[in-house]
């Protein structure tokens, strides 16, 4: 491998040829060789766009020249298009303010924008890292704007629909099974009548529920914090750079960013990255419940619950020929188990900032964004592979509500809570049916039995006459 010189306020550092980072970023990957988790390229990506934006609008206002403000500008850009994907090797564990992340993405826009101008790699003329790339602009409000738009560009074009496609699953599922009465069950145990529409219904209302509260979260995501350079004050940024940044971006991504209305608490806080996540934290337990109760009722298939049957993807046993296990519920839930995970790591964070800094920013963004994709990717398997191709075992259904005890319930406006238990209670200790055991106890006749006794009745408040 070959190297080159670069020198940065420390002094000289070998640096491989091959690459287009600089000084700072080689000094990191020396110094923190922790882990193997890099940032995720789409921060990476959003990082470029701050870059990018910032050398449009330092133009416009007059304080960089345009032909240095274009080399940026398509350096930047072939960073958002892909092109420069393997010259961002930082780890997430380096410093907390993630500044190296920032030089890291400086020094690849400098050198690619001098090598576009026939310059000398390394050489930082004729574009500079900091004087030029990093014009108006600091790591404490970049690292978290750029946290902000990625997240929201995330959660708009990959969560929110994975989320609006299984709410319509879900909802199809409900509609499809609204006539089927099956068992309800309350404590593991048998209950009322329910039918499997409802179920679903309720499946759906979870999904729902969770997208209001991602919208109404996005809310306090849409505020950046660029502009406020070091502390929030604005420093070495000229009157108005906050806002036309934020336009801008709102531009280029068409999401509703606005420049942070108050920069010392968008930039000494992530409250906006830690109400995400529990949001996130939420809409995983609501994934959770979906999930169990499904592998609960395809339980079986003959010695479980049986009620449901769940799409065969692949075998499930390399010893038990024919066994298929619920393999989508049981990725999901690892997902939910990881999700949970990072929402304490994201809360931790969050709380741990001192002063006018947060200093734990890069664990928050790889964290978050991990959170999102993970979800939205987890959703989407679960839609195609499970939800999708779920069928009722109608014979299942209606064996375990025949059989079951608790609608015996439908009795008590009739014979009282006491006599019904009666009922209940003759009907399991001699092995009878509830109808047998009501006129065995002479409470009333099989007809009045079967006229109280309807299972589609049973599903929907009565009908005062």
């Amino acid at each position: 491998m070959s190297f080159r010189i670069e020198k940065d306020t420390l002094g000289e550092i070998k640096v491989p040829s091959s690459k287009y980072w600089g000084a700072q970023t080689q000094r990191s990957i020396e110094n923190f060789k922790i882990g193997s988790q890099t940032f995720p390229l789409d921060f990476i990506k959003a990082y470029a766009l701050i870059k990018l934006v910032s050398a449009e609008i330092n133009n416009e206002l007059g304080i960089l020249d345009k032909s240095i403000s274009s080399l940026i500008i398509q350096a930047s850009q072939e960073v958002i298009d892909g092109k420069l994907d393997d010259n961002f090797p930082l780890v997430v564990w380096q410093t907390g303010s993630g500044t190296q992340t920032n030089m890291n993405i400086n020094e690849v826009v400098s050198n690619r924008a001098i090598e576009i101008s026939g310059g000398i790699i390394g050489s930082k003329n004729p574009v500079h890292p900091n004087d030029h790339v990093n014009k108006s602009q600091s790591t404490n409000d970049t690292f978290p704007s750029a946290l902000n738009i990625s997240v929201s560009v995330l959660i708009n074009e990959r969560l929110l629909p994975s989320l609006k496609k299984i709410k319509k699953s879900l909802s199809k599922k409900s509609l499809e099974f609204n006539k089927i009465i099956k068992l309800g069950r309350t404590h593991l145990q048998d209950a009322t009548p329910i039918s499997l529409g409802q179920v679903f219904s309720g499946y759906e209302s979870q999904i729902e529920h969770s997208i209001i509260s991602i919208n109404n979260a996005l809310k306090h995501l849409y505020e950046l914090p660029w502009g406020g350079t070091a502390v929030g004050t604005g420093l070495n940024t000229p009157y108005g750079f906050s806002e036309m940044v934020a336009r801008r971006v709102s531009e280029k991504t068409n999401l509703p960013f606005i420049s942070a209305p108050n920069k010392f608490e968008s930039i000494a806080s992530h409250d906006s990255a830690v109400s995400m996540s529990g949001v996130l934290k939420t809409l995983a337990s609501s994934l959770n419940k979906i999930g169990n109760d499904l592998r609960w009722l395809s339980s079986g298939p003959r010695s479980g619950i049986g009620e449901i049957i769940l799409p065969s993807n692949e075998p499930g046993s390399s010893i038990m020929p024919g066994k298929i296990n619920p393999t989508q519920v049981e990725a999901l839930s690892m997902i939910i188990a990881k999700v949970f995970g990072n929402d304490s790591s994201i809360t931790f964070s969050g709380a741990s900032g001192n002063f006018e800094l947060n200093v734990y920013r890069p664990i928050l963004a790889y964290s978050l964004i991990e959170s999102v994709v993970l979800l939205s990717d987890g959703c989407d398997s679960f839609r195609k592979n499970c939800v999708d191709g779920i069928i009722p075992n109608k014979e299942r259904i209606k064996s375990n509500l025949d059989n079951s005890l608790m609608l015996v319930t439908a009795l008590a406006p009739y014979i009282g809570y006491d006599k019904a238990a009666k009922v209940a209670k003759n009907a399991y200790d001699k092995k009878l049916t509830l109808r047998d055991s009501v006129i065995e106890l002479n409470y009333m006749s099989g007809e009045e039995f079967d006229e109280k006794v309807n299972p589609e009745k049973m599903i929907s408040p009565f009908k005062l006459k």
